[in-house]
């Protein structure tokens, strides 16, 4: 064997069986980044299902929130257009009291005014 042959042979007995183990692991990396990437898909479509859901709800929500607000704002005319009505009754209430009020304070007025009246016939006469 020449020289030649015996690198040749001592690069075919290290070099081939070290490339035939590459190969190997190189389509073994093959293999499993094709699953990976499969598995990365299906969790990219379930991502986008679960994005597509949250937007459906949040529409919902925004729905329901309008409802809400709108619900709100009748009840809060209501309760403002009930008080506006309650004051005006304890205003007119307020009234009554206060001429109640007043018209005793007069017929105790007229009262003193008769009896004095009353007193100054009684001297005239006399």
């Amino acid at each position: 064997m020449t020289m030649k042959e015996a690198v040749l042979a001592a690069i075919k007995e290290l070099v081939l069986p070290e490339l035939q183990t590459l190969k190997q692991e190189h389509g073994e990396l093959k293999a499993t980044l094709v699953l990976t990437n499969k598995r990365l898909d299906d969790l990219n479509l379930h991502l986008a299902d679960q994005s597509r859901r949250i937007d459906d709800t949040n529409k919902r929500i925004d729905t329901i929130h309008v409802d809400i607000i709108g619900r709100i704002d009748a009840v809060h005319t209501d309760l403002i257009s009930r008080n506006d009505e309650t004051n005006r009754s304890i205003a007119r209430l307020y009234e009554v009291i206060v001429r109640r009020d007043e018209h005793a304070d007069l017929v105790g007025r007229v009262r003193i005014l008769e009896q004095e009246v009353a007193e100054l016939k009684r001297r005239v006469a006399a």
